[in-house]
């Protein structure tokens, strides 16, 4: 059984109590990401990942720089949009990073407090507070930059009930493939450069009253050429968890690094969504043409009895289904959860998706940190950049 915390006798529940109440998170409300082309984009993620279309943005809706479409599954909404002119500076998101993540936005009960509260602790501003209306009522937004070009955008929508924002229509489509079985956002992780991630910790402890509550050191993530440093920023109620990795010194070039040279700088790394049943999602995404990490060797599967102690008895996957499937399994003092991560979904070897399903457990997979790496390395070594 892997040990994540380093103060794990004290309990989660106790370290959650570190963390301060000015900032109340209900949620992830949505995720937008800046895209070569969003028509496109969305047809892959309807057709691979099974979202559903929800909402549109335009020229036939009066918005003449960019385009976007919002899609849907269970609690995750996605946003892809594009510019539509060569002056809008969305273009300069897409050749410095290629399609990423831009905005992280997190459903708050006062938008304005949560960005005064927020700025008067440091954080540089993206957006003021501002009031967007239709027909449907009234949102009110505004954001703060994160690490990078990345923003948190605080989403107040509880005098609206339109399909997504103002200036969205309804998207009605005959194509919407039917659902995988991903039903919320479970963590998202971010990159960032050498010797940042304290610097980054602290923002989230001070700026956003978030707490420190899971940390791994090089000695924990490592291989025989790479390693790499993480902590896992969690707010109050435990809903928004944001790990933070940045590069170790090891033989060769880390995943890290890796990101940080493509992506040219600090982003969003990772998201981890997750499922109530992984065995029928992962089975489900693989028929649809998601590439998923190369297998853990069988050694790895041999020895999940001895990993999960305890736990064994509450498991109710067949082992043998789990590594047909490359899904990996850990375990944490209160449960285990299995996990799996794609291929790269760019690209350029950037952004990746986690399919995580939790069965008490609320740690991060420690125990198999070793031979995910290694996994990765040998992407790594295929395109010649490990």
């Amino acid at each position: 059984m892997s040990k994540e915390v380093k103060n794990v006798e004290y309990g989660l529940e106790k370290i959650f109590e570190g963390a301060q109440d000015f900032l109340p998170l209900m949620g992830t409300d949505y995720i937008e990401f800046i895209v070569g082309n969003a028509k496109q984009a969305a047809h892959y993620y309807k057709t691979a990942f099974g979202y559903q279309s929800l909402a549109y943005a335009g020229l036939e809706t009066g918005m003449k720089d960019r385009t976007s479409y919002v899609l849907k599954q269970d609690k995750i909404r996605i946003v892809l949009t594009t510019p539509l002119t060569a002056e809008s500076p969305l273009n300069d998101h897409i050749v410095k990073h290629g399609d990423g993540v831009k905005v992280v936005a997190l459903w708050v009960e006062d938008a304005r407090k949560s960005f005064e509260e927020t700025t008067k602790r440091g954080a540089r501003v993206y957006m003021e507070p501002t009031v967007e209306t239709d027909e449907h009522g009234e949102v009110v937004r505004a954001g703060i930059y994160t690490y990078g070009e990345t923003v948190h955008m605080f989403v107040e929508r509880k005098n609206y009930n339109g399909v997504f924002l103002p200036g969205f229509r309804e998207w009605k489509s005959d194509y919407n493939p039917a659902p995988t079985g991903l039903k919320y956002v479970d963590h998202m992780v971010g990159n960032v450069g050498w010797n940042e991630m304290n610097t980054w910790v602290k923002w989230y402890e001070e700026v956003m009253g978030f707490v420190n509550f899971l940390s791994f050191d090089d000695k924990q993530i490592t291989t025989e050429y790479s390693a790499l440093m993480s902590k896992v920023m969690s707010n109050g109620n435990g809903r928004i968890k944001f790990p933070i990795n940045e590069p170790a010194e090891g033989k060769k070039r880390s995943q890290i690094e890796e990101y940080l040279d493509f992506y040219g700088g600090p982003g969003v790394q990772h998201i981890a969504i997750a499922t109530d049943d992984i065995i029928k999602t992962v089975g489900e995404l693989r028929a649809r043409g998601v590439e998923f990490l190369s297998a853990p060797p069988h050694a790895y599967y041999e020895a999940i009895p001895e990993r999960l102690g305890a736990h064994m008895d509450m498991m109710k996957e067949d082992i043998s289904v789990l590594e047909d499937l490359a899904i990996m399994i850990d375990a944490d003092e209160e449960g285990y959860l299995l996990q799996i991560f794609t291929k790269p979904v760019e690209d350029r070897p950037t952004l990746f998706y986690e399919i995580i399903q939790r069965m008490g457990a609320r740690g991060f997979g420690a125990g198999n940190f070793k031979a995910l790496f290694e996994s990765i390395e040998r992407e790594q070594q295929l395109r010649g950049t490990l």
